[in-house]
This record gives C-alpha cells, sequence and structure tokens, in this order.
C-alpha cells in the first residue's frame, strides 16, 4: 500500500529566483516520513541514515496549492527499512528520494533490532511506486 500525504508550501518558500528552495523541498518530503511514524505503536527511535535525492523539475509556490508526497517502503531488514518517495506538483514527479531510516535506541546511542509491531507497521507500507 502507497502512502499519499498532503504538504502545503508557504509563501516564504521560493527562492529570489522564483522556485521553491531545494532544502525547503526536502522538509516536505520528510513531513510526509514523519506523517507515516504517526501511528506507530510506542517510541518510534528512527534516524535518517541515507538520502538520494533526484530533482526532476522545478516545485512553485501557488497559494492554498497543496502537493502530495507518495511514499512506500522498498526494503525491510532486521535494523533498517527503505522507503521510496515522490513529491508531485501539476500531476509530475518533481523530487524523487530513496531514504534509508535505521531503528535506533537513544539511551545506548546504537541501532537496535525492529520490533515485531514496527515491522507490521512498515510492511502496511511495502509497494510499487512509478519510479526506480
Amino acid at each position: 500500500m502507497r502512502h499519499e500525504h498532503l504538504v502545503q508550501l508557504r509563501w516564504s518558500d521560493p527562492d529570489s529566483l522564483g522556485h521553491v528552495n531545494h532544502a525547503r523541498a526536502l522538509s516536505l518530503i520528510e513531513d510526509a516520513r514523519l506523517a507515516m511514524v504517526a501511528d506507530l505503536p510506542g517510541e518510534p527511535g528512527l534516524i535518517l541514515a541515507r538520502l538520494e535525492v533526484d530533482y526532476f523539475r522545478q516545485l512553485y509556490y501557488r497559494t492554498g496549492e497543496r502537493l502530495v508526497v507518495r511514499t512506500v517502503v522498498t526494503r525491510i531488514g532486521t535494523k533498517s527499512f527503505a522507503v521510496r518517495q515522490e513529491l508531485v506538483q501539476d500531476d509530475e514527479v518533481a523530487i524523487h528520494a530513496v531514504a534509508v531510516m535505521v531503528t535506533f535506541d537513544f539511551a545506548t546511542d546504537s541501532s537496535r533490532p525492529l520490533t515485531d509491531a514496527e515491522r507490521a507497521h512498515w510492511s502496511r507500507y511495502l509497494g510499487g511506486v512509478t519510479r526506480q
């Protein structure tokens, strides 16, 4: 199942060239990952270990417009999982990202295995997206 999360640009997001700053766009993608964690049982304890991003087109601010971030889980390991994300404007993929998330115990400052509940939660989002 694919997770879809609506995000909204702010008036302050565009840079001096009139398009949305690349760093702000990454924040929108992060918001979508955080939304997936919201209904995770227990304390999530996740860190971002890797982020690979491709920019396909510019994003533009338009008052009241909401964009969509589509996310699927592509791999679940012992201590980590990978997600593929697409940020879409005007029915076109503007940004494609692949992120590796690691389950983390902040008390011991080390990675830890996914719990059964975490594995079940992320398994709900295993599936296909439009890009590789």
